[in-house]
């Protein structure tokens, strides 16, 4: 029985479907979803004024981006928490499942430009590496 889902997000309205399709199956399945969103690099940036200062890193903005999706998918019987994870996205959600033994990754197929591809490259690569079941959502 899978008690564990996750579905990485990255603001993007194909994301926030593929993760409401996410919240779906978690309510229906009795399972705890997890909203992850992936950051590729560790910048730190300082923004102010005057002698206000304030640090902020690429993870804080992907964990902001993360919660406001989870807080968009609440409902009743729903288990949720959200995160930011540096990383390549399909890396971060194959590492991510590899913490469970009893997990489903969720991805949306966001298609690429060109007759041949037919997944975008994250779900391609989920696909190709994830240790357990995907669940591919039609999101275009």
């Amino acid at each position: 029985m899978t008690t564990h889902l996750i579905v990485g997000v990255d603001g993007s309205d194909t994301a926030r479907h593929a993760a409401q399709t996410a919240a779906s199956l978690a309510v229906r399945l009795g399972g705890h979803l997890h909203v992850i969103m992936a950051c590729d690099d560790q910048e730190t940036v300082e923004v102010g004024v005057g002698s206000d200062r304030l640090l902020i890193n690429r993870a804080d903005e992907a964990a902001a981006v993360a919660a406001e999706v989870a807080r968009s998918l609440h409902r009743a019987g729903l288990s949720i928490d959200s995160g930011a994870r540096y990383g390549k996205p399909a890396d971060v959600l194959c590492e991510e499942a590899r913490r469970y033994d009893d997990v489903l990754i969720v991805v949306g197929n966001k298609r690429v430009q060109g007759p041949a591809r037919l997944l975008g490259s994250v779900a391609s690569a989920v696909l190709q590496h994830a240790p357990c079941d995907v669940y591919v959502v039609k999101t275009t």
